[in-house]
């Protein structure tokens, strides 16, 4: 992933999404968790969040192990996919996506505030 593609396709996704949500939450603000990864630390992401008005955790060097879906979402898609095949890449994302719309929206947002507090 380039910083380029994560500004126009992802970035504009979700904010898409924060402008479609804002009148059904009591909060203004948007908080991301971000790693440490390029894409996330360039100019233009940083820029792009700044204009949206996104305010970025951070997020200490060498610590992958505090990301949250590391918790509890890889081992729900790890049991999922235990013993399943796939024999091109498009069916399995296919399925992954499939599999994650069945989690409830609570369920991606709990970990993420209890990380927070």
């Amino acid at each position: 992933m380039t910083a380029t593609y994560y500004v126009q396709d992802v970035l504009s996704q979700v904010k898409s999404a924060i402008n479609e949500q804002q009148s059904k939450v009591s909060t203004s603000k948007t908080l991301f968790l971000h790693d440490n990864a390029g894409p996330h630390k360039a100019r233009a992401t940083t820029q792009s969040l700044l204009e949206l008005g996104i305010q970025v955790l951070s997020h200490p060097a060498y610590s992958p192990d505090l990301a949250p879906c590391e918790f509890w979402l890889f081992p729900i898609l790890k049991d999922w996919l235990a013993g399943r095949k796939f024999h091109r890449i498009q069916d399995l994302a296919k399925a992954v996506n499939s599999e994650l719309r069945t989690i409830p929206e609570e369920d991606f947002q709990g970990p993420f505030w209890k990380w927070q507090m």
